[in-house]
């Protein structure tokens, strides 16, 4: 009896399978990379090429499995697909940060874990076309699109955010500097004040305020043009978009 997994033409076309899904998947790997993310072409790649085997051989032994008169086996052909849908969210999980400032990264990072491991079962259960027009559509949505809504989008898109982070001496201080920041075009979208103390003693206040600046306006000017302000005792500046 000669089985599934030595017929020479299920072989090759598992190695078509593989090779596919793992090139594919550069392409996601190659764009995370490029912007250094955690997730680059190794992970990409092994994510993708393991979904792939794991759905060609969930498939595979669902219908190579042999009959028998005194059990009714029935499989799912997609059962270990499913769970490879549910497992990924752990890698996708690790990826997404919290930071102190309630920014949260990574967000784009899981999805594209997710998405790797869907170009894997895409490409093993035999989808080739649909798995190459949904990696196509998603680079076109990473890559084209946010600098076609920069030129062309709405202004509130095209505004660029930053975090603003200072330490002040004094109370007095905090209207001043929201004077400073009341500049034409600019929009503070959040604002939070906390009082500082160290061994019990009040050290200063912090202020830590979003700040939407028009695309045109150098970031770097306005950290300069705070380090000027006297009053102000250590600034942070992040370029959230």
């Amino acid at each position: 009896m000669e089985y599934w997994m030595f017929s020479p033409a299920l072989t090759t076309e598992t190695l078509i399978k593989l090779g596919l899904s793992a090139l594919l998947s550069l392409v996601i790997g190659i764009e995370r990379e490029l912007k250094r993310k955690p997730v680059g072409l190794k992970t990409s790649v092994v994510i993708a090429t393991f979904s792939c085997l794991l759905t060609i051989i969930s498939i595979e032994t669902a219908y190579s499995t042999p009959a028998r008169e005194d059990i009714n086996i029935t499989m799912d052909p997609l059962r270990l697909a499913a769970q490879i849908v549910s497992g990924i969210g752990f890698l996708g999980a690790g990826v997404i940060l919290k930071r102190g400032n309630d920014n949260i990264t990574g967000l784009t990072t899981a999805a594209m874990i997710w998405g790797a491991a869907g170009i894997g079962i895409a490409v093993g259960a035999g989808f080739y076309i649909e798995a190459a027009i949904a990696v196509g559509i998603v680079m076109f949505a990473i890559e084209v699109l946010p600098p076609l809504m920069n030129i062309m989008g709405p202004k509130r898109l095209r505004m660029k955010e930053l975090l603003l982070i200072v330490r002040l001496s004094d109370g007095d201080d905090i209207k001043r500097l929201m004077g400073e920041l009341s500049v034409p075009g600019y929009t503070i979208e959040k604002i939070r004040m906390t009082t500082l103390h160290e061994d019990g003693q009040f050290t200063g206040h912090e202020l830590s305020a979003r700040l939407s600046i028009p695309p045109k306006v150098d970031p770097g000017t306005i950290y300069e043009e705070l380090q000027k302000l006297d009053y102000i005792k250590t600034i942070e500046l992040d370029i959230l978009s």
